[in-house]
């Protein structure tokens, strides 16, 4: 099996706390407080956005934009926005009509810790929160923010979206896939909001059409990427550094690539994406330092 040793950086590091920093103040005044009517799902969304997480998504939508010389004031709102989404998807993948998972982020899943009418309310009003930020967003101009919203709709939805990666990877429960059918899962339920946040972040920085082209490409490497060294992990971490429940994949009979082609084609597999992420970045004369380490960061991520 291929080895790879993580390396500390101290700039990805920074990177992180600072993104974060600014994510969690953001997303505080965006959302309801928990008095708000009806106060139950406002503590719910609050329980589930506010339960932790390395704000990923968000982050990479900020780095991106830096690359491209946009500053946080108007990045921030589609940041929040991604992170919405993203904790909306999190709330309905854990129903128990859906992967029916008890433990997110460390602590009770929002249908545990509620009801689960709450939970999918909660979700649904993520949803809609995050669209209306983005387009109440005065800091961009009204067609900047139309191409985000196409862009975060196509990717949180149907054909080319999660919706559509998450009704695939429930159908491959049932049934044998191959590898390009298990890519077309991962790329859809996990990669197309990636891709979507690097798009978006290059898009408010004014990236021309071959940046873009470049950029998502480096995203859809990207996302493979996650998604394999999450399949990864859900092998081989503990509750405590998934904040989630490992091994339920298998239990679940989930189409993964540990379950496919085994772990050392995994660890390969992984290997093989991050390179083919940062390659994409060298079609782009710009400073992508912050995407390589992010690359870096989810290679050698152990939670």
């Amino acid at each position: 099996m291929q080895t790879i040793v993580p390396t500390k950086n101290e700039n990805l590091d920074r990177l992180l706390a600072e993104s974060r920093a600014l994510i969690e103040v953001e997303l505080n005044s965006l959302l309801p407080s928990t008095a708000t009517a009806p106060e139950k799902i406002h503590q719910a969304i609050r329980w589930s956005v506010f339960a932790g997480g390395k704000r990923f998504r968000p982050t990479l939508l900020l780095a991106t934009g830096h690359a491209f010389g946009a500053a946080n004031q108007v990045l921030i709102r589609t940041a929040c926005a991604f992170e919405m989404v993203h904790t909306y998807s999190l709330i309905h993948d854990d129903l128990p009509s859906m992967d029916d998972d008890d433990l997110r982020r460390g602590r009770p899943t929002c249908h545990v810790r509620f009801d689960e009418a709450t939970a999918i309310l909660a979700g649904d009003a993520l949803q809609t929160l995050a669209f209306r930020t983005i387009a109440e967003d005065a800091g961009l101009s009204p067609e900047i923010r139309i191409a985000l919203i196409a862009e975060l709709s196509w990717a949180a939805g149907t054909p080319e979206g999660m919706v559509a990666g998450q009704a695939l990877d429930m159908e491959a429960e049932t049934r044998q896939v191959n590898r390009a059918q298990l890519e077309e899962i991962h790329r859809l339920k996990t990669g197309a909001l990636i891709v979507a946040a690097a798009r978006c972040g290059a898009i408010i920085g004014g990236a021309s059409e071959s940046e873009l082209g470049a950029i998502t490409r480096y995203g859809s490497h990207l996302g493979l990427l996650f998604q394999i060294t999450d399949d990864f992990l859900d092998v081989t971490a503990t509750a405590e550094a998934l904040g989630k429940t490992p091994g339920k994949d298998a239990r679940s009979n989930k189409a993964t690539y540990p379950a496919l082609h085994g772990m050392e084609d995994t660890r390969a597999a992984a290997i093989t994406a991050h390179r083919d992420a940062c390659e994409a970045l060298d079609q782009i004369d710009r400073p992508t330092d912050a995407l390589r380490h992010i690359a870096d960061f989810i290679l050698h991520r152990t939670g």
